[in-house]
């Protein structure tokens, strides 16, 4: 058995194809930069389309075509508040993930071998 996190055991079954699959989609949706920064926005608060794109500098359409496939991946979900649409990470498990692994790469790197050698 594998272990995640030291407290989370994952299965045999976790790495079955029904469950790898998805998290590989997830992580390739992630894996773009444009697509990462629009999430992260979203993680701080609940934000307006518009206001994405002013954040990041970017097209109303391009952060909206983001937004759609975000949101089909239940990433990002869309709050309505009259004719306004707000968009804000999917629940605490997105904004997790994105902190656990944002203090991983703020990590200080050491050359250590992963291996202990025992000579």
């Amino acid at each position: 058995m594998i272990s995640v996190a030291s407290s989370v055991p994952v299965s045999d079954s976790a790495t079955s194809d029904d469950r790898v699959v998805p998290l590989a989609d997830l992580f390739r949706l992630l894996g773009d930069p444009t697509r990462l920064r629009i999430v992260l926005a979203c993680v701080e608060r609940r934000r307006a389309v518009g206001a994405i794109a002013e954040s990041l500098g970017l097209s109303g359409s391009l952060v909206s075509h983001h937004l759609r496939l975000l949101r089909a991946a239940r990433i990002v979900r869309a709050e309505r508040q009259g004719k306004q649409v707000f968009y804000v990470a999917a629940d605490r498990h997105i904004s997790s993930m994105l902190g656990e692994l944002l203090e991983h790469v703020a990590e200080p790197h050491h050359d250590a071998t992963d291996i202990d050698s025992t000579d």
